[in-house]
């Protein structure tokens, strides 16, 4: 059984409610109903009875409730006895760009310091990450995004992640002095897949600002797409942290392109109220290091 069940059990005793205990947590009311509900088939005893409006403990949750107190305390002093020791698990959701560019040194520095910790980076759909940090699956949330997305969650702005528009060296566009929004007109796009958030982001200004466009080529790896346009004519639209050293080394060109409808942040996300052991705290003072 999920020690989760019985964290939400404690909070609506406490509470004598679901929807108090669901705001507590951070949790939808009806995940809280759910998880009651699971523990209830369990042990095959009902919990909670309703007497006119209120919400009380039946003669089973009383002795259930002094039991998962204990329980709990057990596991809180397990896990404060694991931080001392470096142990346990960190679990990271994240999108693939900053699993594949922007964590792995901060996660080597972590591992230095503490190297019994095992870490879970875990590449996802942000929609994935934001249920699964909801839920507890992961302790924490990495995302590239232009605002809060999920009000039921913790928002850390970390900083700016810079979006780069790129083209071969050999590409016409490049010989600008700028780029405006209409020299985009009818060119060929190498696009990331079509629930990429900074792809929506660019597409809807486009259409906004009526600009013609085509997708030449749809592919979901950073990687192959900075190698099609080495090789071809295309444009694309990258963070600048999975670019940066095949800007340096000349094989693409950064055009000189802006606009303030088109920019993302790092942002971390985190459930309300969730425990924050060492480990997870010295990853989050790396962030904003």
């Amino acid at each position: 059984m999920d020690l989760t069940y019985f964290q939400t059990f404690r909070e609506v005793a406490y509470h004598q409610s679901f929807t108090k205990a669901a705001s507590e947590l951070g949790y939808a009311q009806s995940s809280v109903t759910m998880q009651i509900q699971k523990l209830e088939q369990s042990y095959g005893v009902k919990l909670f009875e309703r007497s006119g409006k209120s919400l009380r403990l039946t003669s089973a949750g009383e002795e259930l409730l002094k039991i998962a107190v204990q329980m709990l305390g057990l596991y809180q002093q397990s896990k404060e006895t694991l931080t001392l020791q470096g142990g346990g698990t960190l679990t990271i959701g994240t999108i693939d760009s900053l699993a594949s560019y922007f964590l792995p040194a901060l996660i080597q520095h972590l591992r230095q310091k503490y190297p019994t910790l095992t870490i879970r980076l875990q590449p996802d759909r942000e929609s994935s990450i934001l249920e699964k940090v909801k839920e507890g699956d992961y302790d924490i949330g990495l995302l590239l995004e232009s605002k809060p997305s999920d009000p039921a969650l913790e928002w850390v702005n970390i900083r700016e992640e810079p979006l780069v528009l790129l083209a071969s060296p050999s590409h016409p566009l490049t010989s600008a002095d700028s780029i405006a929004l209409d020299q985009l007109h009818d060119v060929e796009w190498i696009m990331t897949e079509a629930s990429c958030n900074y792809r929506i982001m660019l597409e809807r200004v486009l259409q906004e600002h009526k600009i013609p466009y085509r997708v030449g080529l749809e592919l979901g790896n950073p990687e192959a797409i900075k190698r099609c346009l080495m090789a071809g004519s295309g444009i694309a639209l990258l963070p600048q942290m999975a670019v940066q050293e095949e800007i340096q080394r000349g094989e693409l060109a950064a055009l000189p392109f802006a606009h303030p409808d088109i920019r993302l942040d790092l942002q971390m996300v985190i459930r309300p109220k969730k425990w924050i052991s060492q480990s997870l705290q010295d990853f989050i003072d790396l962030l904003h290091a």
